[in-house]
């Protein structure tokens, strides 16, 4: 009963759509329809900018940490459980009841279920992400990377949750999975830039 209940809590949580209530109530805009149709922090930062955009992305990283800090533990899991529980909120940031099941990619949501997990690997990934960005331009491409970084920089840098490895890697794969329309437009030359206006996703 307890384990159902955190599951429970850990989506509910999850899918908060921080982003989507936000513009909603700044500009009376459904997020949904806008930019890139996603709702994530990116998505909301071509609309409101950045201060209102970091608070977005910061909340939606603690819907990850959540779960691995405090459910968990309440629960009594270990590094396994609490990557299950982050996962959970991660599907309810993608697929969010209070909006149609629609949601973000995970990103944030992902990085706060490390952060709680692996800080270190946090760390590196968090790095790797604002480099490619800044060098390239592209988040989505940055969000790839840092999901291909993560399972080995859990690996070499936070010995405790190596045991919860195969479940990184399976978040990993679910991010990567969650940006495919994006890696198309890469290729195809046509993805947006950060901080530029992005065609409506199809």
């Amino acid at each position: 009963m307890t384990l159902a209940i955190a599951i429970a809590i850990a989506y509910l949580v999850g899918a908060i759509p921080t982003s989507y209530w936000v513009v909603r109530a700044v500009k009376g805009v459904d997020l949904r329809t806008v930019g890139s149709g996603n709702l994530g922090a990116t998505n909301a930062y071509r609309q409101l900018g950045a201060p209102l955009a970091i608070a977005i992305g910061l909340f939606d990283i603690a819907k990850g940490a959540f779960p691995v800090l405090l459910l968990a533990p309440w629960a009594g899991l270990g590094p396994v459980g609490a990557v299950l529980l982050g996962m959970v909120a991660v599907l309810g940031h993608a697929y969010s009841l209070f909006v149609g099941f629609r949601g973000g990619k995970g990103v944030a949501t992902g990085g706060g279920v490390i952060l709680g997990l692996a800080p270190l690997a946090w760390l590196v990934c968090a790095g790797a992400w604002m480099l490619v960005t800044r060098l390239t331009g592209f988040a989505s491409l940055a969000s790839i990377v840092a999901a291909l970084i993560l399972p080995p920089a859990v690996w070499l840098l936070d010995a405790s949750a190596r045991p919860a490895l195969p479940l990184v890697m399976v978040l990993s794969a679910v991010i990567i999975f969650m940006h495919r329309s994006n890696i198309i437009r890469l290729v195809r030359g046509t993805e947006s830039r950060f901080g530029r206006k992005a065609q409506v996703a199809p």
